[in-house]
């Protein structure tokens, strides 16, 4: 190249150069609107309230140490936005082509997979509303395998189940 082109486009070059780059998660805001991060990038380069976007509907606290991909909006660097947050450590893998799942760092797992929807965790699931309605061919209460379990408007005589459903068990 010319050298005096390669002088005058140096300082453009540099601004598309650092326009992407990684980082490591080292404080988080979660009280603003947009949720605040602390990153390091380069050597000795800490930013602080850089925007970390989420997608609509979907948000996280991630953890101090997890790795960042930043955009640097016109190469300006202190102008950074967080794109995405990973986490090598507790990524799911060997899912199925088309297959979704939120995880945590606990092993608490909820994946929408090819043979079924499957909430996994070892802490209380609850759920939340004035009604919950299952709907479903059969219910299993504890496991497959146990005896019917009579519903509202069963026979029942004297604390005895006169006749048990034939969708809902217990084990």
């Amino acid at each position: 190249m010319i050298p005096d082109l390669a002088r005058a486009l140096a300082p453009m070059t540099n601004r598309i150069r650092l326009m992407i780059g990684r980082a490591v998660i080292a404080a988080v805001d979660d009280a603003t609107k947009v949720q605040a991060l602390q990153i390091d990038l380069l050597a000795d380069e800490t930013l602080g309230e850089v925007e970390h976007f989420q997608g609509y509907g979907l948000t996280s606290h991630p953890p101090v140490g997890l790795e960042a991909l930043v955009a640097f909006v016109g190469g300006t660097r202190s102008h950074g936005v967080v794109v995405a947050v990973g986490d090598r450590q507790y990524r799911l893998r060997a899912l199925e082509q088309g297959e979704v799942a939120l995880y945590d760092d606990q092993g608490q797992v909820v994946k929408l997979g090819r043979d079924g929807v499957l909430i996994q965790t070892d802490k209380p699931v609850r759920v939340e509303g004035e009604t919950v309605t299952v709907i479903a061919d059969r219910v299993d209460l504890g496991g497959e395998g146990g005896p019917a379990v009579a519903r509202v408007g069963d026979p029942v005589v004297g604390g005895v189940i006169q006749a048990g459903s034939s969708k809902v068990f217990a084990a």
